[in-house]
């Protein structure tokens, strides 16, 4: 059976027969900057619950995790609250406006992360003086808040 010329419309562009989006790379769920944004996100926001400053005097060890170092360690946990939240949230079908691309925002939050946990690796607050080392928590962090940069650099070149 010969198909009808009624059917077979040549004036229709061919972006409106095409039959859905433009497949990606690698998958779904699994492209490579958004694995390292989420699990780095996770990272970022344990860390602020591990030792940041360990030290020992009169007999006494100490360990100060990052959530009690001030309002510095606090919104290193909520920027990778918000990092993590931009995962799920694209996930779900919900997505930054093209203007403003959901890469440049990762990168922006990891960095702010990186001067936050910076400046707590330089500076240590006056009132956890006995605490005179850095403990495992702090880098981890700092891991964690490049790997978020890293994250957003390579979304950016799936994107391209």
């Amino acid at each position: 059976m010969e198909p009808e010329l009624e059917d077979f419309n040549e004036a229709e562009p061919a972006a409106e027969r095409r039959m859905g989006p433009l497949p990606t790379t690698g998958g779904g769920y699994w492209l490579l900057g958004e694995r390292v944004q989420w699990i780095a996100a996770m990272v970022m926001m344990l860390s602020a619950f591990m030792g940041w400053y360990s030290g020992s005097g009169d007999g006494l060890t100490i360990a100060v995790t990052g959530w009690n170092v001030g309002i510095l360690g606090k919104l290193v946990f909520f920027i990778g609250l918000i990092v993590l939240a931009m995962f799920w949230l694209r996930r779900a079908g919900i997505e930054t406006p093209p203007s403003v691309p959901e890469s440049l925002i990762v990168v922006a939050l990891g960095s702010l992360a990186t001067v936050f946990v910076l400046i707590r690796l330089i500076s240590i607050p006056d009132t956890y003086l006995p605490a005179d080392g850095r403990a495992i928590g702090i880098w981890i962090a700092l891991a964690s808040s490049l790997a978020v940069i890293g994250a957003g650099l390579l979304q950016a070149a799936d994107e391209l």
